[in-house]
């Protein structure tokens, strides 16, 4: 069985330690950097590139600011955020900052394997109990409901959910970048949503 490498960067020694273990008793992981900042975590991208880099939100230097670092360094790796903190607009933040998942604290490592193995595979993570704060926000800004969509709307929203930018959507579907975006102006104002990532998100709870 091939080997899944992850970093694990957190600014509470006894918290890194316990999960840098539950991770370890795991078969297929392998923890190979551990640090407590933006720094450690940029260092760790560049000299071992790992398939996983789990990144605290608060610690210092920034773990949203943090994951652009550790991208610019290291592309595959996939970044997933391990945290207390339940603001959605920090989740949102981390999101369209290129992490790929979004999990609290409070998991147990049954879970976090999952979520690993989860954004391992190309698809987002995000613990339930924030799917469920991005759709109560997304419901009290406005309606959610995809039926109200036209069916070029949902196409578009189809492929937005898939992280193409307008522009690759307009070459998918042969619209010009400027349609692509007045759709987008439409769909954000039917879904309640604030931005495209929120509404991508509310879009794969609606499937």
């Amino acid at each position: 069985m091939t080997s899944i490498t992850i970093g694990v960067v957190d600014d509470h020694p006894l918290f890194r330690e316990g999960v840098t273990r539950s991770l370890s008793e795991i078969s297929s992981f392998v923890v190979i950097g551990e640090g407590a900042s933006s720094d450690d975590a940029a260092m760790i991208a560049s000299d071992n590139r790992p398939d996983i880099m789990l990144l605290d939100v608060s610690m210092p230097g920034g773990g949203l600011s943090a994951i652009s670092n550790v991208l610019e360094r290291s592309p595959t790796t996939k970044v997933l955020m391990l945290t207390v903190s339940e603001e959605v607009d920090t989740l949102l933040d981390a999101l369209q900052r290129g992490a790929m998942g979004y999990v609290l604290k409070g998991v147990g490592s049954r879970g976090l394997a999952e979520a690993i193995q989860t954004v391992l595979g190309g698809t987002r993570y995000i613990s339930p109990t924030m799917s469920a704060k991005v759709m109560e926000n997304s419901l009290n800004g406005g309606t959610s409901d995809k039926s109200s969509l036209t069916p070029r709307e949902r196409e578009v929203m189809d492929l937005v959910a898939q992280g193409l930018s307008n522009k690759h959507i307009g070459l998918r579907l042969g619209l010009q970048e400027k349609t692509v975006k007045h759709h987008m102006t439409q769909i954000l104002s039917k879904l309640g949503a604030s931005n495209r990532t929120e509404a991508a998100l509310q879009w794969r709870e609606l499937h």
